[in-house]
């Protein structure tokens, strides 16, 4: 069994053998010398009462001293010799050195308890023995003296160890978890770290699709007015005029739209990481809402699309953010029926439901190829996202007949 513990772990270990420490080595081998002289001197008076050669007694008493630098790799053993020779008056050291170490190790304390009470007792009567004859009168003062020099050659060391073994062992806990507490802390920053990350990318991502959804749709109507304009400039001036004159007013409208949105990222800048729906509010304040609609349809008709708008229920207000995703919804499919099928026929039907608003978007199929128009390929990803982020229900796909349609539904407020 090992000792103090100090030789234990690789961690800070600079001695040789088992010791953890080099001095801790040069402080064993200290007691240990200074042990085996005690033994040897003592040694001499035990080779006279056990009648054998001085020299025999001396040598025994250095062996027996030397087991001190086994102190803390086999505590168990010094303490044993120590008891083994008590007998022979011998071993002082040894036997306070060895139980001190002994209850400062990890020792189960059973086998702690045992050992010490065979040193209390063998102490006693030895004690016992070599006082009876000195003392006369009564004997009691002899156990009195035996209990009081068996207690005081044991119980100190003892006491000691406990309280420094224990002391040792509750630094090592701390050490411990203060160890563990910085792995945590490490841990916690890295996946900080990690989540600013994260919400930096998805921020940019956001205002990526929150531009998309701003410009693309004005943009789109002035390509397709523009290619109008082209086709009627020499036939109809008027109708030119007409279309040019529409052509200023969706530019001007978004670059409107879009100084509003970047004065407003420049401003307030939105905490991240946030849901989707939440950085849509903050960014669109005061931006469209359901009542502007009919405008936006109005806008595709002066495209030339043939659009109908059906709207179902008592018209109400709703939360901000629901009036501004429901108006955006309409707005993308639109443009993307300007893109993929031009001529076709299309249905706008808007239904107030109590608790909840539906839209929905459903073109017929295009009289010829889609308008050359850039795309991003994320419109209806930002439909989905806004929402889903709102605890709504987006569908979209191609009907029976042959065309697209979208479809969302979203509650009265956000979720």
């Amino acid at each position: 069994m090992t000792g103090t513990g100090e030789q234990q772990g690789g961690a800070g270990r600079d001695g040789p053998l088992w010791w953890g420490r080099r001095r801790g080595a040069v402080l064993d081998v200290a007691l240990a010398a200074v042990s085996a002289a005690e033994c040897a001197f003592e040694g001499v008076g035990f080779a006279r009462q056990a009648s054998v050669p001085v020299p025999v007694g001396v040598v025994f008493g250095l062996l027996v001293g030397s087991t001190l630098v086994l102190r803390r790799r086999r505590p168990v053993l010094v303490v044993l010799v120590g008891i083994a020779v008590t007998p022979a008056v011998m071993g002082f050291l040894l036997a306070v050195v060895g139980l001190y170490t002994l209850a400062a190790s990890e020792v189960p304390r059973r086998i702690t308890a045992v050992l010490t009470s065979m040193s209390l007792v063998g102490t006693f009567v030895v004690t016992y023995v070599q006082t009876r004859g000195d003392l006369t009168g009564d004997r009691t003062w002899v156990v009195v003296l035996s209990l009081f020099m068996a207690v005081a050659l044991t119980a100190p060391p003892v006491l000691l160890g406990l309280y420094i073994g224990a002391r040792r062992r509750l630094m090592e806990s701390l050490q411990e978890r203060a160890d563990s507490l910085e792995r945590e802390l490490s841990l916690l920053a890295d996946r900080a770290e990690e989540r600013a990350e994260w919400a930096r990318t998805e921020e940019r991502t956001r205002i990526a699709r929150e531009m998309h959804d701003v410009v693309a749709h004005r943009v789109s109507l002035m390509v397709v007015h523009a290619a109008a304009l082209e086709a009627v400039a020499a036939k109809d001036p008027a109708k030119a005029a007409k279309n040019a004159r529409l052509v200023g007013d969706m530019g001007r409208q978004a670059l409107t739209e879009l100084r509003e949105m970047l004065g407003v990222l420049r401003a307030v800048p939105v905490p991240v990481p946030v849901p989707l729906a939440v950085a849509v509010a903050v960014a669109e304040e005061g931006g469209p809402a359901l009542g502007e609609i009919e405008a936006l349809v109005g806008e595709s008709r002066a495209a030339g699309m043939v659009v109908e708008l059906d709207v179902r229920g008592e018209v109400r207000g709703y939360a901000a953010e629901v009036e501004q995703t429901a108006y955006r919804v309409v707005q993308e499919a639109l443009t993307n029926c300007h893109k993929h099928a031009p001529g076709a026929r299309v249905v706008v039907r808007l239904a107030h439901r109590g608790d909840e608003v539906a839209m929905q978007v459903e073109n017929g199929v295009g009289e010829g190829p889609g308008a050359s128009l850039p795309s991003g390929g994320n419109g209806l990803v930002g439909m989905r996202e806004r929402v889903v982020a709102l605890g709504g229900v987006f569908v979209s796909g191609p009907t029976d007949a042959g065309g697209f349609r979208v479809s969302a539904v979203l509650p009265a407020s956000p979720s």
